[in-house]
């Protein structure tokens, strides 16, 4: 054998491995799918020196193509929405049933292992070199590897929703024994949080917390005393004790999830004042989390704004005007700042509208 070959061997031999590892790396970075098939398609125009790439996935159940992932070596983009999946070239659509297609410039693989999952595709221009043996079994590799990945991120998906529904449902049941205090909240919560950790500019992994942590935030009444929870008059000291257990009580139902170790503090510290005030620990200022000093003034927002038997609800004016007062002392600054930002937006403030018990 030629040193030259001998060379180009080597080299190709690096790039193999260097794909299999840079996969390696995705799947255990990356917890949902959308993002791993949008960091896959940049990985494939690195690797393979395609004009773009785009991952396809199908539903698992109808078998259509709900997402695509497109990197054309500019811009990453997800497609998810039903408009975006109508004009899908027929050559594409035929890659996602399961049909590999190999052309000079063009090259689709059906991602299957036991179950078509979907698709890969990666293109060159006319004017480009057309594509090589080895870019074909580069792509190849690099298939066999992301659909294994693909579906086990799938599985994670699929298990993480079980247990959000069974949690879910608990809540569904203490609402229909009449649980009232602790499940009126309105379905516009995680929008107005959403919209303030935004203006925040705190990270998507926060926000994603601030999602569970939301959904979640009162999964321990279920440990709460019937005649306290469905209790119209105002609480008694001993009552109102027992209340201030209800952050731990969620956090140790949830606490044996794995995936939602992150949300757990959030959750815990949501009723801590920012001058340390507070409970359960009397945590101040920066030590409290970021996510937990978000909620913390959206509950209080919902909690003046709700209807109660023994006080009168504020209006969203009022409201707005007492978290204000509160600055500084019960709330983080930084936040009410944020929140009055986005006051000023017309969506935000139907938001909060909405939020009126």
């Amino acid at each position: 054998m030629s040193t030259k070959n001998s060379s180009t061997l080597t080299k190709r031999y690096r790039l193999i491995l260097s794909a299999g590892h840079m996969i390696y790396r995705l799947v255990n970075s990356t917890y949902n799918v959308e993002e791993l098939a949008l960091r896959l398609t940049r990985l494939l125009c690195q690797f393979i020196k395609a004009g773009s790439a785009n991952i396809y996935l199908l539903d698992r159940s109808r078998k259509k193509i709900v997402l695509i992932a497109i990197f054309n070596n500019k811009i990453n983009i997800l497609l998810n929405k039903k408009k975006d999946l109508i004009n899908i070239p027929e050559k594409e659509k035929k890659v996602a049933r399961g049909y590999a297609v190999i052309e000079r410039h063009f090259i689709g693989l059906p991602l299957i292992a036991d179950e078509n999952v979907g698709a890969v595709v990666v293109r060159r221009e006319k004017n480009e070199p057309p594509f090589s043996e080895f870019d074909k079994e580069m792509l190849a590799i690099v298939a066999e590897q992301s659909v294994t990945a693909i579906k086990n991120i799938q599985l994670y998906q699929e298990q993480q929703k079980i247990i959000l529904e069974s949690i879910r449902f608990i809540g569904m049941l203490l609402k229909r024994q009449g649980h009232a205090a602790v499940t009126s909240h309105t379905p516009v919560y995680f929008k107005i949080v959403k919209t303030l950790a935004e203006t925040l500019a705190v990270s998507q992994e926060e926000i994603d917390n601030l999602y569970y942590a939301s959904v979640l935030r009162d999964a321990g009444a279920i440990d709460v005393p019937y005649n306290i929870l469905a209790k119209t008059s105002q609480l008694t000291p001993e009552e109102f004790k027992v209340i201030r257990e209800h952050p731990a009580q969620s956090v140790e139902l949830i606490r044996p999830v794995d995936f939602l170790r992150p949300v757990l503090p959030i959750i815990l510290y949501r009723r801590e004042h920012y001058d340390g005030t507070g409970y359960p620990s009397g945590l101040r200022r920066e030590q409290i989390p970021i996510g937990a000093r978000v909620m913390a003034i959206i509950d209080a927002f919902e909690a003046m704004t709700r209807e109660r038997p023994y006080k009168t609800r504020l209006s969203v004016e009022e409201a707005i005007r007492e978290l204000r007062a509160n600055s500084g002392t019960q709330f983080d600054p930084r936040v009410i700042d944020a929140f009055i930002v986005c006051t000023h937006q017309k969506k935000f403030r139907n938001y909060l509208s909405s939020a009126k018990g």
